[in-house]
């Protein structure tokens, strides 16, 4: 898909002045607020930015301050999960 933004010039001016590959830009910005959104999962937003690995995924997100969605009801279920498998 091809997305298209319309921008006014000097707007896109200042935007080139700050980043010089803008569509890079926006692109990883769509991904950093789809995977906040829980829109995304980590693996997707590795294919959509063509990451080469998950390292790379989590440091690329870890920099963009978009942490694990894992909850302490999540920690639970996996400790118990680790109990139940004689794991601890």
């Amino acid at each position: 898909m091809k997305l298209t933004l319309e921008l006014p010039d000097e707007i896109e001016e200042r935007l080139r002045a700050g980043w010089s590959d803008l569509p890079r830009q926006a692109l990883e910005a769509l991904a950093v607020e789809a995977y906040r959104s829980e829109i995304l999962s980590a693996s997707e937003v590795q294919k959509m930015l063509g990451l080469t690995s998950r390292w790379e995924t989590d440091a690329f997100l870890k920099k963009a301050q978009a942490y694990l969605h894992y909850s302490a009801e999540d920690l639970a279920r996996d400790l118990e999960t680790l109990r139940t498998v004689g794991l601890r």
